[in-house]
């Protein structure tokens, strides 16, 4: 995913004269920020699925399981991404 934004990210900035160019730190940040939005655009769409698992469980035990089970692993992949940018964030302003 990196490999596709990266050349459009900085291509954005090839007429600009010497010494005017984007930093790493907003090369990143723009990275951060698509994959960011890519992200929030899955965990909608796992949610909805999960509800509609809900709703097509009908009362079925092993179908509510299930449901469960993707409603559970879509909070925990949240929690883990939301934590995962954190920490970028944390370091990104620490080294600065």
């Amino acid at each position: 995913m990196g490999a596709l934004i990266l050349p459009l990210s900085s291509s954005a900035f090839a007429d600009l004269p010497l010494g005017t160019g984007p930093t790493i730190t907003s090369l990143f940040t723009n990275i951060l920020s698509a994959v960011w939005l890519i992200f929030t655009g899955i965990a909608v769409i796992l949610f909805v699925f999960a509800g509609i698992l809900f709703l097509a469980a009908q009362g079925d035990p092993a179908k509510l399981t299930t449901a469960k089970q993707a409603f559970l692993w879509g909070v925990v992949g949240v929690v883990v991404a939301i934590i995962a940018f954190s920490i970028v964030k944390i370091m990104e302003t620490a080294l600065l």
